[in-house]
């Protein structure tokens, strides 16, 4: 069992999720933000992040934990993006090589470069493959009136 508590100014979020060895990686959408295209139209990001990590502080040794997060762009408007925020979908959130970037941290002011930046990967399922009842392929069903294949 695992308890994450989010919190911003206003609000205290905890979420108790149990885990076993065969569960899928899920995202969740958190929050979304309006962006503007070049044009000067604009579209909404949702704002997808993933479950939680121990990380350990290269300072101080100890460990904090934290989630990835990532944004995706969308053809939603403002009311559908508020309703899909707490939806859950398959998938993780992946740390990517990009060009290098200026970002300044909120808490501190400090201007850093970064050289990655993180982005959501859909869960690829496994292929499956058919059963020869769904091959399409005639051979396959018996063909002398009893329920068994047919030998080739």
């Amino acid at each position: 069992m695992i308890a994450v508590v989010y919190f911003s100014r206003n609000t205290l979020f905890l979420m108790v999720k149990f885990f076993n060895s065969n569960s899928k990686s899920m995202v969740t959408i958190i929050n979304f933000k309006e962006r503007n295209k070049d044009d000067g139209s604009s579209f909404f990001v949702l704002e997808v992040q993933g479950g939680i990590e121990l990380v350990q502080s290269q300072k101080t040794g100890q460990f904090y934990a934290t989630a990835k997060k990532a944004y995706i762009p969308s053809t939603f408007d403002g009311i559908t993006c508020t309703a899909l925020i707490g939806t859950q979908m398959p998938g993780e959130i992946e740390k990517v090589d990009c060009d290098p970037y200026e970002y300044t941290v909120q808490e501190t002011g400090e201007v850093i470069m970064l050289t990655y930046r993180y982005q959501y990967v859909q869960e690829q399922k496994p292929k499956q493959e058919k059963a020869p009842w769904m091959s399409g392929n005639p051979d396959a069903f018996s063909k002398n009136g009893k329920a068994e294949l047919a030998v080739a």
